[in-house]
């Protein structure tokens, strides 16, 4: 009466991501809930996508407005970012880290980012890089942030 399952189980060591999807043609956005954190700003000049250009200035700007839920100084200040990278076609990939890997927003700030990230006019798609080398460490953090947060 007592029948033994056994389940079987295969140990792998990569998964294939699946392939994102890209937006390739031009619409316009409805009326949201989002609306005011989607607020319509001018489109840089595709010339202005390279490194310290005007897209590449938009994204960190998007960036600055995200806040560590347990620290009032926003991620970038903070030190999480530790690259931001645009190519010629709009394609964002920011590679950054948190602040211990048990983070309590470690599942959805890599999400929150993403969001955001793809929020900015100009961007096409936007790939988050969650990276643990190098940890990061306090003093990652800017002068502004030590200044908030009493270090300095």
């Amino acid at each position: 009466m007592n029948e033994e399952r056994k389940i079987e189980s295969e140990e792998v060591t990569a998964v294939t991501p699946p392939p994102r999807a890209r937006v390739t043609e031009e619409f316009e956005r409805k009326r949201d809930y989002l609306t005011g954190f989607l607020a319509p700003q001018k489109a840089p000049e595709p010339a202005a996508q390279g490194p310290g250009g005007d897209l590449q200035e938009a994204v960190i700007e998007a960036l600055k407005s995200i806040f560590d839920p347990e620290i009032p100084v926003d991620i970038y200040e903070l030190g999480l970012i530790y690259d931001v990278a645009i190519d010629e076609d709009g394609d964002a990939v920011v590679t950054m880290t948190l602040t211990t890997p048990h983070c309590p927003v470690a599942e959805s700030l890599p999400q929150e980012v993403e969001l955001r990230v793809l929020s900015v006019p100009g961007i096409r798609d936007a790939e988050v890089k969650l990276v643990w080398d190098p940890p990061w460490d306090p003093s990652k953090m800017s002068d502004e942030a030590r200044l908030e947060l009493g270090m300095l």
